[in-house]
């Protein structure tokens, strides 16, 4: 590793970055930031969306290439020209958005243009996967090597981006985001993983939105907004209320306490859902078992379990998405359903909209602008007879872009332009102008940061007052926790127990979501 060779003193940063600057045009990205990373540290970078963190990650990346301002790593000044230069510099890098090729298997994207050779001329697959199983459980990570990246789940995809980035050896880390897809358990391990890496050396950047993560792991944290440097401070010298008045410059507003809706009428019954697929061997088994629950007007229904244990294919058989043999029924509205011949398109005319855990992958369309996205889910309605009204997709547009507060140029601005935050917010505001009575939401705020999670908790309970039904799955137990009515728990396929709003706690979700703490209980609605 870089590290052995390079262990500096703690009064010389391995990355120093002074007045850094970025435009895209005639937009600033980042304007004038001061970062110095050391040996043996985790720096924490916050900021809402659009603060410029990502900005700042493909500056150090090579990705991009700074406007102005110096940067120097080791003493050394560079000005990256491609990722290949920075990793060549040691310095990995794991990005917000996954950057895998679907088609290829883990192995071959651990070592994507780095494969060992037979005879100098032929990839040694073998070896490939031979190094990568190696990999894989020296970190703990619990996937096949041979698997095609394609048949992961994001959280899965996650955790081979993570171990791609570790088999470079690098002596700088830079995480962005890592966790956004992880469950609470998956979550610790790399966490800890993290603090052994620090202790041996390695310099950790480490980007993310979860507060409680950041005070847990950072020494120091960074916080940018609106693409201006704010402060650095020691984490042990600031409270998570003095971070988040820095980066959103006001005050976050308490949680409000949580209305009954049990009296409410019923708009989704699921009945004793089921899904079967082939595992690694081809034999069936059980991804989601006998599954049934209902959900009142007005309320939001939580579903808790750790990575894998069915939950967002629960979803997915509601929507009719879902790939594999599945059974049971669903009913919306007095309407039923079985769900093998659900399909989206007849759920959407049915008033259900689903936002799914990925939103690069199935949320947009990634290489068009804003307004071809945010019309896309009312077409129907905007085009009944095959022609689309432009005046009437612009007015649909901007009324999602001011209702959802959306940081953009216009409606002709590409989407791949935006932060995540923005797009997570379009992804939202185009299932909401098709006026759902149901929404099922996949991680609704992954890779979101502090204020523009508030503005969606503030939309979600808006809908709720309205009478509209939502089904959330959230790997982040305090934002269940905070919004759900009701949470489902799940666990290797089955529901586990329902958890009421009086009985909330994490230790009683986690006691459901875990094998070894699980047990059946009456999970009737």
């Amino acid at each position: 590793m870089f590290w052995e060779e390079h262990f500096l003193e703690s009064s010389k940063p391995i990355i120093s970055l002074r007045g850094v600057s970025k435009s895209f045009a005639h937009v600033i990205a980042l304007r004038s930031v001061d970062l110095d990373v050391y040996a043996g540290e985790i720096h924490a970078v916050m900021g809402e969306n659009g603060a410029g963190k990502s900005t700042l990650v493909k500056i150090l990346s090579g990705v991009h290439r700074r406007s102005s301002g110096s940067m120097e790593v080791r003493g050394r000044e560079v000005d990256f020209a491609s990722p290949k230069e920075a990793e060549r510099d040691g310095i990995a890098i794991i990005h917000q958005e996954l950057n895998l090729i679907p088609s290829l298997s883990v192995s071959e994207n651990i070592f994507l243009g780095r494969e060992p050779l037979k005879a100098g001329l032929f990839i040694d697959y073998a070896e490939i996967e031979k190094r990568s199983a190696e990999i894989l459980a020296k970190f703990g990570i619990d996937i096949d090597a041979r698997a095609d990246v394609e048949t992961l789940r994001v959280g899965e995809q996650q955790l081979v981006e993570i171990a791609r980035a570790l088999s470079l050896n690098a002596d700088v880390l830079v995480l962005d985001e890592p966790t956004s897809a992880l469950s609470e358990a998956e979550a610790q391990r790399l966490a800890g993983f993290v603090r052994v890496l620090a202790s041996q050396g390695v310099a950790i950047l480490y980007i993310s939105h979860r507060m409680s993560e950041v005070f847990a792991l950072a020494d120091k944290i960074t916080v940018l907004r609106d693409g201006n440097f704010i402060a650095t401070r020691r984490s042990s010298e600031v409270s998570q209320r003095d971070v988040i008045r820095m980066m959103v410059g006001r005050e976050l507003k308490p949680q409000e306490s949580k209305n009954s809706v049990s009296n409410n009428p019923v708009v989704l019954s699921v009945k004793n859902i089921g899904l079967q697929k082939p595992n690694s061997r081809g034999r069936m088994h059980n991804v989601v078992d006998g599954v049934s629950f209902d959900v009142h007007a007005g309320e939001i229904f939580g579903i808790g379990g750790l990575l894998g244990s069915g939950r967002t294919e629960v979803l997915e058989l509601i929507f009719g998405a879902s790939r594999g043999k599945s059974s049971g029924s669903i009913s919306r509205s007095g309407a039923s359903f079985n769900v093998r011949s659900l399909t989206p398109r007849a759920s959407v005319a049915n008033g259900i909209a689903f936002l799914t855990e990925d939103r690069k992958g199935s949320g947009l369309l990634m290489h068009t602008d804003i307004r071809s996205n945010a019309v896309l889910p009312s077409l129907p309605w905007l085009a009944p007879t095959g022609w689309i009204s432009r005046l009437r997709e612009n007015a649909v547009t901007n009324r999602m872009i001011k209702s959802m507060r959306v940081r953009c140029q216009g409606p002709e601005q590409q989407i791949e332009e935006l932060s995540g935050g923005n797009q997570q917010k379009i992804v939202l505001g185009k299932w909401l102008e098709t006026k759902p009575r149901v929404v099922l939401l996949d991680e609704p705020t992954r890779g979101i940061d502090v204020g523009a999670k508030e503005e969606i908790y503030d939309l979600l309970k808006q809908l709720a007052a309205t009478g509209v039904a939502i089904v959330m799955v959230s790997s982040e137990l305090p934002e269940l926790l905070a919004l759900s009515d009701r949470i489902l728990v799940m666990c290797e396929g089955r529901a586990t127990g329902i958890v009421e709003s009086d009985d909330f706690s994490e230790e009683r979700i986690m006691e459901l979501a875990t094998p070894s703490g699980a047990r059946l209980e009456g999970v009737a609605a």
